[in-house]
């Protein structure tokens, strides 16, 4: 994947090498002194920056030195690649275990790039969703000591000790107020604030050494979106208020439940709200037990986020199956989606989202000149078919027949993994092309992939569908904005219409052509000709 010239690949490679250990060493003696004056030792940049740096370098001489004597594009390449990919990943994931808070948060985001990286690499760094730090009781106690100025037993009639769940930034509780509402209190992790800053500088050191080594290497939007997001997820408050936002906006949707936010026991590190009970949306054992539709499931949260996306351009960017819970309402009975972890928003400016809306309208219908135009707009140059591929995870041909013309195949999901390995510095110069915006975007739509693969919902048209109704409404919605007469504004109203019209007939189709009528129909149609 990287080709230089290899003497200057090993002396590079070894300056790397001595300068980790060099730090290595000196951090380490650094850390023995410190040792008695009872300080954790994880908690000292110097500790933290030296682990990086030589995991960095250990990672970096790997790829360097280990294709020396295999010719590029052979069987025994691709397989030496795969093997190297495998081990640099589970360096990575130990790094980010053994360093916690902001490497956590970071390794989670590369995990959820299906389709952007090697499936190494992925699959090996998705387990740090159940590898999160956890902080003793002491440590909760604390936070919620210095920021409620209060003692558990005078906010809490019970309080269970072991958290429901721990994130990489936080974890949550359950517990009862004195007026018998159940809560979850999710309380931050104590030395995350005080780490996050220097962490980020960090890992941007190390990246612009391994780009200097690996100039097809581009990944440094990971550090700009970590400074960028990273204090917004850290102010429960503001999480707290994109919640309400995206339940008011929303409250037409009656299978969405958003717990309520209690703001007088809130701070910007602790957030309590409504307990909600649920599956994990990606559980379909839990789904069958509680006899809930994975088919309904599917298309709502389609819904959900197409209305996000598309119509309001304010968009919860973290939907991995942790935060996104599925039960059968207790009062109701319907099926409802519960979500949760409302600290990464992405808020999307007018011209994007439609740009955005307009480019999803072409690949559906497989108009390839809208198709070009509109990725153009949105920054990925000569690189918009594989943009297109990147957004859609589809391949080319499916592209230009219309993404839903044609259902996904298992062999068209190993093409793209595939493609993502072989096209990583494409991949890489693509992703600091595109507008900030379209990172978190490309990452919720992995996610969502990702549930619908689990699910065994991906062949669905379903989606599609849904995408192309909320793209038809914000279009209309705009033109409508910019209409200056009453007939102008009915004429876009008229034809808004026909166009749903249309789609729900075309929806109805499909629904027919799946039942058993038409199954019976299309068996008539077979035996009369």
């Amino acid at each position: 994947m990287f080709i230089l010239t290899e003497p200057i690949v090993l002396l590079m490679a070894g300056q790397l090498l001595k300068v980790s250990s060099l730090a290595t060493a000196v951090f380490a003696s650094s850390g023995f002194y410190l040792y008695n004056r009872q300080l954790n030792l994880n908690d000292l940049t110097v500790i933290r920056f030296g682990r990086a740096a030589a995991t960095t370098a250990v990672i970096s001489f790997d790829y360097l030195t280990a294709f020396k004597h295999v010719e590029y594009g052979t069987e025994e390449y691709w397989a030496l690649r795969s093997k190297v990919h495998l081990r640099s990943a589970e360096r990575l994931r130990d790094l980010c275990c053994a360093n916690r808070g902001t490497f956590i948060k970071v390794g989670q985001h590369l995990g959820a790039l299906d389709y952007l990286l090697p499936q190494e690499y992925t699959s090996t760094l998705k387990v740090l969703h159940s590898r999160a730090p956890q902080s003793s009781m002491e440590e909760v106690k604390q936070v919620i000591r210095e920021d409620l100025s209060k003692e558990l037993s005078e906010l809490f009639v019970s309080f269970e000790e072991k958290p429901q769940g721990a994130a990489s930034l936080a974890q949550v509780h359950k517990a009862v107020l004195h007026d018998g509402r159940t809560v979850a209190i999710k309380v931050q992790h104590p030395k995350v604030q005080r780490q996050m800053f220097r962490d980020i500088a960090v890992m941007e050191v190390l990246l612009r050494a391994v780009h200097w080594l690996f100039p097809d290497f581009a990944f440094m939007w990971l550090v700009e979106e970590a400074k960028k997001n990273m204090p917004l997820e850290l102010d429960f408050l503001n999480e707290g208020h994109n919640a309400e936002r995206l339940a008011k906006m929303l409250a037409h949707l009656p299978f969405l439940k958003i717990p309520i936010i209690h703001w007088d026991m809130s701070t910007k590190r602790i957030l309590t709200m409504e307990f909600a009970e649920g599956g994990q949306v990606n559980d379909r054992d839990y789904m069958k037990k509680h006899s809930i539709n994975v088919n309904e499931i599917s298309e709502n949260l389609g819904k959900m986020y197409s209305e996000m996306i598309f119509v309001h351009g304010f968009v919860h960017c973290d939907p991995h199956p942790g935060n996104v819970l599925v039960r059968k309402c207790p009062q109701s009975k319907k099926t409802e989606i519960i979500l949760l972890d409302h600290g990464l928003y992405q808020v999307l400016q007018s011209d994007f989202r439609l740009d955005y809306c307009r480019l999803w309208q072409a690949l559906i219908k497989g108009d390839m000149s809208g198709v070009e135009r509109y990725s153009l707009r949105l920054g990925a140059g000569d690189l918009y078919p594989l943009f297109a591929c990147v957004l859609t995870a589809r391949s080319w041909a499916a592209i230009n027949v219309g993404i839903s013309s044609v259902s996904v195949t298992h062999s068209e999901d190993v093409e793209i993994r595939t493609n993502a390995a072989l096209y990583l510095p494409q991949i890489s110069e693509l992703l600091n092309r595109v507008p900030r915006q379209m990172l978190l975007l490309l990452k919720t739509n992995d996610l969502l992939r990702g549930i619908e693969t689990t699910l065994q919902t991906r062949a669905s048209s379903s989606s599609f569908i849904n995408m192309s109704r909320c793209c038809i409404h914000a279009m209309a919605r705009h033109k409508r904005s910019k209409a200056q007469s009453r007939r102008r504004h009915l004429q876009i109203t008229l034809a808004e219409s026909f166009h749903l019209w249309r789609l729900t007939m075309y929806e109805l189709l499909l629904w027919v052509k799946g039942s058993t009528l038409g199954h019976w129909l299309t068996a008539l149609r077979a035996f009369l000709h």
